[in-house]
């Protein structure tokens, strides 16, 4: 299958555990699971609006694991945004983070053109909470990426961070909303206009 350019591509990496394919489905298909599936990697696809144009946005969930790093350089390689993600109630989580995010940073260059996503996933787990909303922004301010936390089970702060992080890209203008759609009503009324109706 040839690759289009108006495919607009969000990796989203992090730990084994912390929530990634929960955010994804959750997003993408409105579902949430309780059983933890280990992902080797899938790609989701999202119809957006990008460019006052439709394209599509690719998300690839990757694998919690270091077993796969070709993988893990290419996904970075072909990424035009990243969504890295640590649960909020396991430090280690979030220290697993940081060679990804030097790689994104060796691999990808000037990365401040980069729309990234540090998020804090589980925050409806408050009471097993290990890494405090405060250091998770520390880490976004030092890593110059935006910062959210989100819930996959309770939908909370799902489809703003997927919007937050289109916000980001300064290149071209991508948006979850679809405006180049009209509706037939529109379309219709257009079509009625400048015509003479006789009576």
């Amino acid at each position: 299958m040839p690759e289009q350019s108006n495919d607009y591509r969000v990796v989203v990496f992090g730990a084994g555990g912390v929530g990634k394919s929960s955010l994804v489905l959750r997003f993408v298909k409105g579902t949430f699971r309780e059983s933890y599936i280990p992902t080797i990697e899938d790609t989701y696809r999202q119809v957006i609006s990008c460019d006052k144009s439709i394209c599509t946005l690719q998300i690839t969930d990757t694998t919690g694991s270091h077993q796969f790093p070709a993988m893990q350089r290419l996904s970075i390689s072909k990424g035009h945004a990243f969504i890295l993600v640590y649960s909020i109630t396991s430090r280690q989580s979030l220290e697993e983070l940081k060679p990804i995010y030097e790689q994104i940073c060796q691999i990808k260059g000037d990365i401040e053109s980069i729309p990234i996503m540090l998020v804090g996933n589980k925050n409806d787990e408050n009471q097993n909470r290990e890494v405090d909303s405060s250091e998770g922004e520390a880490m976004a301010k030092k890593w110059k990426c935006a910062f959210m936390e989100t819930s996959a089970k309770l939908n909370h702060n799902v489809k703003e961070l997927f919007q937050e992080l289109l916000n980001l890209e300064k290149r071209r203008t991508v948006s979850l909303q679809i405006d180049g759609k009209k509706s037939k009503q529109q379309k219709r009324k257009e079509k009625l206009k400048g015509k003479c109706v006789m009576m």
